[in-house]
């Protein structure tokens, strides 16, 4: 299917997200900064001891340097490929990760942009499945792209067409199924008497 080769995807062929997902990353780092940790270091900075102030200032710098660090491996490390029958995904600096989704299996595809990734011109697909819907979390987001709308229609035309896998739930019995359970076994007993008697 050639249908994302003007987004630069090809069918079987890797791709990664934008770049301006690294900058989110770090704008998000600049904010977390700001916003969660200077209010309360700057009180120490101003009011504790000297030894205070280096004890807590030491961490958070180090903190600080490792994530800064680690955003860009952890950004070479995402890949998503588009096959003829499934979404391929890779992730993870430490712990590696990947999965694959089927067509098949895919319900709906949700595009999630917050206001700074909207700035940056970047969204997010949420793809969920059949074994995920109604969950909060998606079976695969594809994160980083700038072409989200044409992507979102290239997979929905991938999945057009396809037979959907049934879903078997595992869930144990409620209650309440339970006694509706019993009830017809009683009532299919009691017809079964009643027949006998006639």
């Amino acid at each position: 299917m050639k249908g994302g080769e003007k987004l630069g995807i090809k069918i079987g062929k890797e791709f990664k997200p934008s770049l301006q997902l690294k900058k989110l990353y770090y704008i998000y780092l600049l904010l977390v900064f700001m916003f969660a940790i200077l209010p309360w270091y700057l009180l120490i900075i101003f009011l504790a001891p000297p030894m205070v102030k280096l004890g807590i200032s030491i961490p958070i710098l180090v903190t600080l340097i490792f994530i800064a660090y680690w955003i860009p491996k952890y950004y070479d490390t995402i890949a998503y490929k588009l096959t003829e029958n499934e979404i391929v995904w890779r992730r993870g600096v430490w712990f590696k990760m990947t999965g694959i989704v089927p067509y098949n299996r895919i319900t709906n595809i949700d595009i999630i942009q917050g206001p700074i990734s909207k700035r940056l011109g970047i969204a997010s697909l949420k793809v969920q499945t059949a074994g995920y819907s109604g969950q909060a979390r998606a079976e695969i987001r594809i994160e980083g792209i700038e072409q989200y709308e044409e992507l979102r229609k290239l997979i929905i035309k991938l999945v057009e067409g396809r037979k959907p896998v049934a879903v078997e739930t595992y869930e144990e019995e409620t209650i309440e199924q339970k006694i509706l359970n019993e009830l017809i076994k009683i009532r299919k007993l009691l017809e079964k008497s009643m027949e006998i008697k006639e």
